[in-house]
């Protein structure tokens, strides 16, 4: 299975956005694009570049390789509304997306191991595949087997220490180690800090 392994934190920096938790205490005291020179090179950003970087955000935000996300983005153009409502609203469909919002891991990349490593049966048939995307009526359940792991086993505490809000089509229970899928994600459940017409931009060069 393809993925990005490179430091997350120095992806954060890149992009000027925290990618994961830890990368908020690390920008908090050591902020500016990595490496030595980084800072010199810096001039005044074209409308190309403010593209690129926020579609690299993204694409790096939910942890998706260019050809996965470039694939996304033209299913996204051709489904009716907004392109880039649509992209958004997929994204939070991702099975590893939905493990993470639910609290059941504090970051995406340890929701999508999490999926990775086959911890969770999806309407009642295991899967291992982060990209699954979500709808209306799916459940997602902890495998018998893995609820005696010693991580599920203080699922609570996960949950607790993992600040998400309330979502309007997504349910979850930490105790019975169940996640319900109820609806379909709207522009304001997603990100906030993100300018998703600037993606659409992007790829309509």
């Amino acid at each position: 299975m393809a993925r990005d392994v490179s430091p997350i934190v120095k992806q954060s920096r890149r992009e000027g956005y925290a990618l994961h938790p830890k990368a908020h205490k690390v920008m908090a005291h050591k902020s500016g694009i990595p490496g030595q020179h980084a800072n010199g090179r810096q001039g005044k950003p074209s409308l190309y570049l403010t593209q690129l970087r926020e579609k690299q955000k993204v694409r790096r935000l939910y942890g998706l390789l260019e050809k996965q996300f470039a694939k996304l983005m033209n299913e996204a153009s051709r489904q009716d509304g907004l392109t880039g409502e649509n992209l958004l609203r997929m994204l939070e469909q991702r099975l590893d997306n939905a493990v993470y919002r639910a609290g059941f891991a504090t970051s995406r990349r340890a929701a999508r191991q999490l999926v990775g490593h086959g911890h969770f049966m999806l309407n009642g048939r295991r899967v291992d595949i982060p990209s699954i995307r979500l709808k209306a009526g799916d459940e997602l359940v902890v495998r018998p087997k893995s609820t005696k792991s010693g991580y599920f086993a203080q699922l609570d505490e996960v949950v607790k220490g993992s600040v998400q809000v309330p979502l309007s089509w997504l349910k979850s229970d930490a105790k019975k180690m169940t996640i319900s899928i109820t609806g379909a994600p709207t522009r304001q459940e997603a990100e906030p800090e993100i300018n998703e017409q600037l993606i659409v931009e992007y790829y309509s060069r």
